[in-house]
């Protein structure tokens, strides 16, 4: 006889993340697996949010106090409707040899979350694991969204209320005001000829939902007053408008004033205004410190 050792090829790698969506809209994405060995692959998808055993892996405690390593759960936040945040189509079947096989992931959100996320298997023979995916997703009940930055926050669902903007620091219009901190940690390289580098990413989602609203862009700026300047950053970008399913990115970059004494990270914040359907404010705090090369 002879031994057949069942080869595969998918069209992603490790991670598939299918981006932001509305809370309470769908997207997809389509993978593909195709059979490079000479032998018919019966398969069969698993995902890790159904195991039977996930209630007893739940008792332990959450990796993002036990590991530096790996920050978020493979299982994160999951909808409140008892429905699969994720789901996938076919689970079963068999690839013939040469043939491919597509599958469609849904992402299904019902309600706003950054840390949506699964893990998707594709078992061979009913146990040989072909490929591991991890699933990745984002839902926001308003259609813009900032990332960028150093984490702020633990990558689980939060009881916590957000603080509302002070009187002072919330811009006019817009119903509804919310403020959240991001983290630009920006690291210079001593006697180098290039600034410490990072960014901020402003998008806008398009969705279905908002189809009576796709028209309207979504707008943003971010306060770069003297005292960024007088600290020695410089910023790209600072305002500007998202159309839907688009990005735009704001660049800052430091290199130390001249008359920078203290070996201290410096730190300074601003204000990043955004706007869509609802105004929200968002405080950038800028830490800037010197290290060697």
């Amino acid at each position: 006889g002879h031994g057949v050792v069942p080869s595969t090829e998918c069209s992603v790698g490790e991670v598939l993340d299918l981006g932001y969506a509305m809370a309470g809209d769908t997207v997809t994405a389509t993978l593909k697996i195709e059979n490079t060995s000479s032998l018919t692959l019966p398969f069969s998808v698993q995902l890790e949010s159904l195991s039977p055993t996930r209630d007893r892996d739940r008792q332990k405690i959450p990796s993002f106090l036990t590991s530096s390593l790996q920050r978020a759960e493979i299982v994160g936040t999951q909808n409140y409707n008892g429905f699969s945040v994720f789901s996938v189509s076919p689970t079963e079947g068999k690839i013939e040899p040469g043939m491919s096989q597509d599958f469609v992931v849904t992402f299904s959100p019902d309600h706003e979350s950054l840390y949506y996320s699964d893990r998707l298997m594709v078992l061979l023979f009913g146990k040989h694991k072909a490929h591991e995916i991890l699933l990745r997703g984002a839902a926001r009940d308003h259609p813009m969204f900032v990332e960028g930055g150093e984490p702020l926050d633990v990558p689980v669902e939060s009881l916590a209320v957000t603080s509302p903007v002070a009187p002072q620091e919330a811009p006019p219009g817009g119903p509804q005001k919310a403020v959240r901190a991001l983290l630009l940690l920006l690291e210079y390289v001593e006697g180098s000829a290039e600034p410490a580098r990072a960014e901020i990413t402003v998008g806008a989602i398009q969705s279905p939902v908002l189809a009576a609203k796709q028209g309207k862009p979504v707008e943003f700026s971010l306060d770069a007053g003297a005292e960024l300047q007088r600290a020695g950053f410089a910023v790209a970008g600072p305002r500007g408008t998202v159309e839907r399913g688009q990005r735009q990115r704001i660049g800052v970059s430091w290199v130390p004033p001249g008359d920078l004494q203290s070996s201290d990270p410096l730190l300074v914040s601003a204000l990043l205004t955004v706007k869509g359907d609802i105004t929200e404010c968002y405080r950038v705090l800028l830490m800037a410190r010197v290290v060697s090369a």
